[in-house]
């Protein structure tokens, strides 16, 4: 579960560091978890322009950071208020199954479907 993954706070985006889970499997060999969601499609035909910035941001944030193995799952049009999402729940097995050193998103809302609006009526962002 995501519980056992140890949150590395950065200011932008959330690392979270998954070693712990499944020791029998190298370090070397395990990915580093890309996930980017978005609840509702912008105008183009294919993944939005938000997933596109998503991956950018993350891609960079992983070069930057000397993080390989990278592999993106991807919720392109599915709301964060619930989690039966296909490429989250993708990840989750695969942190389970000790296949994952690192998850990084680019801020905790693509988890859990929250925006600035929602962080604010909730005291939680200033």
């Amino acid at each position: 579960m995501m519980s056992e993954c140890g949150i590395i706070p950065v200011s932008n985006p959330v690392m979270a560091d998954c070693s712990q889970k499944g020791a029998e499997m190298k370090q070397s060999e395990k990915i580093t978890a890309i996930y980017c969601r978005l609840s509702r499609d912008d105008e183009l035909a294919g993944e939005s322009n938000s997933i596109s910035n998503q991956k950018s941001i993350i891609s960079k944030f992983c070069k930057d950071n000397g993080l390989k193995n990278l592999q993106y799952f991807v919720d392109d049009g599915y709301s964060g208020t619930n989690f039966n999402r296909p490429a989250w729940t993708e990840l989750l097995d695969k942190i389970e199954n000790g296949e994952v050193g690192t998850l990084v998103v680019k801020d905790c809302c693509a988890i859990i479907g929250l925006n600035q609006k929602d962080l604010e009526n909730t005291r939680l962002l200033a």
